[in-house]
């Protein structure tokens, strides 16, 4: 045994270098100081992100959704009363309307294309410009159907000389045959000569006819009434009677036509209206169903559903006085074909849909909230007519439904106020996300 391992085992094993306490003595304190400042950052956050919050209470938020009321936390029914807004259900006549898509189709589409072939000398339409059927749109060079024309004008004369010449003689042996002067042959081929002539002038008569139609053709006129397209050809061409695109489209926008679809299970009630002799009445509204662009009336029906879709195309006209109405266009159709008498009519925004079915929130005298049931008839798209469940003189909710329960109470407020409640609730949020 070695003399100086006493004093190792007593004082056990040496500690390793010491310059690595000092090291991990500063790790731990800037571990805490770590600590402290993200402990501060969080309580300071907290502090200042619940203020607005904590401020807005009570207060209607997005959608007119309260915080904290009934279904969330910090009140119930014994909470502040919901601002809503109602609407009285009335009872008038309410008409039952159709709703479908439609294209604007016009009456006509005609090609104007030359029916002779030649130099196009003049064009005398403007683009885009309303002609009426036989106004002139173009000239052809005439001069080569000119001479034809004198040429079987020439040909007609000399063939008419010829026929009179023919008949005189003919008078002429009739008379001798009757003298007995001459032979009955003689006379037999001089009617047969007759004859002849007649044959040849009338086909002389049909050139005359054909070459003054072809000099006709020359001068190209509109088939129909309508707006004209864009010009596919310029002065100065030929043109010919196999051009594809010819020298410009006609369409006829008055009156113009619309095709859309209803589903098939409403086709019975226009059927119905249409059997009796009624008028249906529609209207033709823009893509956006805002604005309403023309009246017209049903024209007929297709004679077949569309099994793919299960809807029918159905036609209707417009007079289209004003242009409104644009060949391709896309329409929304509201087509009216019936009319309910004393219908008991709330605003669509009442309705509600649950488990239960179709229901209302029906506020009392004493403001406070019921849930009724309905059952509910044609709609117009703003209103809807409800067969069983109302009666008029009551007030049902319209805005602010959101979060009421049955027995709430409720403040009745007008639109404006609604909305400007509703609108600064969003703010606080808003303003915190920036920070």
């Amino acid at each position: 045994m070695r003399p100086d391992a006493g004093p190792e085992r007593r004082n056990g094993p040496v500690p390793p270098s010491e310059p690595g306490h000092p090291r991990r003595r500063r790790g731990i304190w800037i571990a805490g100081l770590l600590v402290l400042l993200l402990a501060g950052g969080g309580w300071y956050w907290y502090s200042h992100r619940g203020a607005p919050d904590a401020g807005q209470a009570g207060q209607p938020g997005p959608g007119g959704r309260i915080p904290g009321g009934p279904g969330g936390p910090g009140r119930g029914m014994s909470g502040p009363a919901a601002p809503v807004v109602v609407s009285p259900v009335v009872q008038r006549d309410m008409d039952v309307v159709l709703n479908g898509l439609g294209n604007v189709t016009p009456v006509a589409n005609v090609t104007v294309r030359a029916q002779v072939s030649g130099p196009l000398l003049r064009v005398l339409f403007k683009e885009g410009q309303m002609v009426k059927a036989g106004d002139l749109l173009a000239e052809i060079d005439p001069r080569p159907f000119q001479a034809a024309l004198d040429q079987a004008l020439g040909q007609l004369a000399r063939d008419q000389a010829l026929l009179q010449n023919a008949r005189i003689d003919q008078q002429r042996y009739r008379t001798l045959l009757a003298q007995d002067s001459i032979a009955k042959q003689q006379v037999d081929t001089q009617d047969a000569l007759v004859r002849q002539y007649e044959g040849v002038v009338k086909t002389d008569q049909a050139n005359v006819d054909n070459a003054r139609l072809q000099l006709g053709y020359t001068r190209i006129k509109a088939p129909t009434s309508g707006r004209i397209g864009l010009r596919q050809v310029d002065p100065g061409n030929i043109v010919s009677t196999s051009d594809a695109n010819g020298i410009a489209l006609i369409t006829q926008i008055q009156p113009i036509a619309v095709l859309f679809s209803i589903p098939e299970d409403n086709l019975p009630s226009v059927l119905r209206q249409l059997n009796a002799g009624q008028t249906l009445p529609v209207q033709a509204w823009d893509r956006q169903a805002r604005n309403k662009l023309a009246d017209g009336t049903l024209l007929t029906t297709d004679n077949q559903i569309d099994t793919t879709t299960g809807t029918v195309r159905l036609k209707a006209v417009f007079r289209n006085d004003d242009g409104m109405l644009f060949p391709n266009q896309f329409v929304n159709v509201r087509m009216r074909v019936d009319t309910l008498a004393g219908a008991t009519v709330v605003p669509v925004a009442a309705i509600q849909r649950g488990q239960q079915g179709t229901f209302v929130y029906v506020v009392d005298q004493e403001n406070k909230v019921k849930v009724q049931t309905v059952a509910l008839g044609p709609s117009d798209g703003e209103q809807t007519a409800v067969l069983r469940g109302l009666q008029p003189g009551q007030r049902v909710v319209v805005d602010g439904a959101d979060r009421l329960r049955e027995g709430m109470t409720v403040q009745t407020v007008d639109p404006a106020a609604r909305a400007a409640a509703v609108a600064p609730a969003s703010e606080p949020r808003a303003r915190g996300r920036r920070r």
